[in-house]
């Protein structure tokens, strides 16, 4: 029979040996791939905010424990926090699986392939091997056993702290306080299917009626409808008096069944439904404007200059049956940084089913959130860092500004849903692939009703042509890349955050 003191005697030995290998191949593993591993803590939902630090500190934490392993007269405090830093890993998993949306990819190494349960059950082995080797050496030197458990529990107890207080703190930084680390939400969005549209001109019009709808730059008098599926596409020819108005500029906007005609550079707005021959014009002479947003069907917002100051600024312009429409300006809302055009440039949309209007600046961390009646609600920021518009511009004599080099642009045409903000960025993140970044569009989400960040998601490049424009329906996300037309089925991780509305959207299909 095996003697079972013997058998206690290797244990502690055994024990060390195999944590020397485990930390020792996991500590080699992620310093020859440290850029990856550093992009993996990156995203992580407890230590994101801490990738910097922390991705050299567990390296350093697992050489200093294998060398305290190595030697014999600090074995047992080798085995201390071996115990102690498995149980941290073991907490951390714990708290990924059922107290995060983000789920990240393995750290890699020995145990790359298994899934984070199993990840979990093996830790859980390791904690409970150190703990029995620490207590079996304790009993061997018995004066100090106690003091061996005392120190056993503590350590532990530390571990497990260390890792909660880090997701808390995590937590807060990337949602409320970001310093610009982006978090990747799992699996928000599923391919489902892509069609050749054979342009790249194309922009989303609306939805209306389960039919998405599409205007082209290149042609601007046609609209385009397509079907929820991408399988039938009707195409339609807008009769316009381009002799009685010199449209520079035309866009088509779709709602509730109608489709809007505005230019801005022409003070009209006309009226129709797609197929019809006939169309009518609802504002005439009313604004000049650079942008415009539908409201509701008598509402519209809008962004124009003013002529005294020049400077940008939103208004709202509202269709009566009398005719006599009227227009109120918010001068205040868009502040101004420097020349108050350029540093306040930046992209106006709309949720017709929140009653909320943004708008997003493209050279500085903040976008606008006003209610139907363009009261502001919220003022957010972004997770860039950029807060003031790096641009400078130069008087000429004849009063106009130029800018003397291409600004640091930020954010991209943001559109508000369901509660949620889309706003694809254009800016890198910290510890953010360089390789996915070159290869993908990313969009991040923001809530609308308060300040937090919710994650961000990728669309992958089609032959080196980048996303142009994107739309969002409760059940799709509908891409423009290139020629191609792409439906995306969201996903709960990340339709469980809309917000339920009452009023109609455009983007409601």
């Amino acid at each position: 029979m095996l003697n079972i003191k013997i058998i206690k005697k290797y244990i502690p030995e055994t024990v060390s040996y195999f944590f020397i290998l485990l930390f020792c191949y996991a500590a080699i593993s992620k310093a020859m791939d440290f850029e990856n591993f550093q992009v993996q803590i990156g995203q992580s939902p407890l230590l994101s905010a801490y990738a910097g630090w922390v991705s050299y500190t567990v390296i350093i934490i697992e050489i200093v424990v294998v060398i305290f392993l190595s030697l014999s007269g600090l074995r047992q405090s080798g085995l201390y926090f071996s115990t102690a830093l498995m149980t941290a890993f073991t907490v951390y998993i714990f708290l990924i699986l059922n107290y995060s949306d983000f789920v990240p990819c393995s750290c890699g190494g020995i145990l790359e392939n298994l899934g984070w349960t199993e990840h979990l059950i093996f830790n859980l082995f390791c904690v409970v091997l150190g703990g029995i080797s620490v207590l079996i050496n304790a009993k061997t030197f018995k004066p100090t056993f106690k003091r061996s458990v005392a120190y056993l529990i503590i350590s532990n107890i530390a571990a497990v702290l260390i890792v909660t207080t880090l997701f808390q703190k995590s937590e807060y930084i990337i949602k409320q306080d970001n310093n610009f680390t982006r978090r990747f939400l799992m699996h928000p969005l599923i391919k489902i299917n892509a069609r050749d549209m054979e342009a790249s001109s194309l922009y989303f019009a609306g939805v209306s009626n389960g039919n998405i709808f599409m205007g082209d730059h290149n042609h601007p008098q046609h609209l385009i409808s397509v079907d929820s599926s991408l399988t039938e596409i009707n195409r339609f020819k807008i009769k316009l008096d381009l002799k009685k108005h010199t449209f520079k500029k035309i866009e088509i906007k779709v709602s509730n069944g109608y489709y809007y005609i505005c230019d801005g550079t022409v003070p009209i707005i006309i009226k129709g439904k797609p197929g019809d021959k006939e169309n009518y014009a609802i504002s005439t002479d009313d604004v000049f404007f650079n942008q415009l947003e539908i409201i509701s069907d008598s509402q519209f917002t809008f962004r124009t200059q003013s002529a005294k100051t020049k400077n940008l600024m939103l208004g709202q312009l509202t269709i009566t049956k009398s005719g006599k429409n009227k227009v109120k300006l918010f001068p205040q809302l868009l502040e101004r940084q420097a020349d108050g055009v350029f540093d306040s440039d930046g992209h106006l949309s709309a949720d017709q089913k929140k009653g909320v209007v943004s708008y997003i600046y493209s050279y500085r961390n903040q976008f606008l959130i006003m209610d139907s009646a363009m009261r502001l609600k919220n003022k957010m920021r972004t997770i860039d860092t950029i807060q003031k518009a790096q641009i400078k511009t130069r008087a000429l004599s004849d009063g106009r500004n130029k800018m003397e080099k291409p600004p640091l642009k930020v954010n991209g045409q943001a559109t508000p849903f369901m509660g949620l903000m889309f706003n694809p960025s254009e800016l890198r993140g910290k510890n953010e692939s360089k390789k996915r970044w070159k290869n993908n569009k990313v969009i991040d989400i923001y809530r609308t009703d308060q300040q937090e960040y919710i994650g961000s998601l990728y669309i992958e490049k089609f032959k080196e042509e980048t996303l142009s424009d994107f739309l969002v329906t409760e059940k799709y996300f509908y891409a423009l890349v290139g020629h191609q037309l792409i439906r995306y089925r969201i996903t709960n991780s990340l339709q469980k955050h809309f917000k339920n509305g009452e009023a109609e959207n455009r983007n409601q299909e």
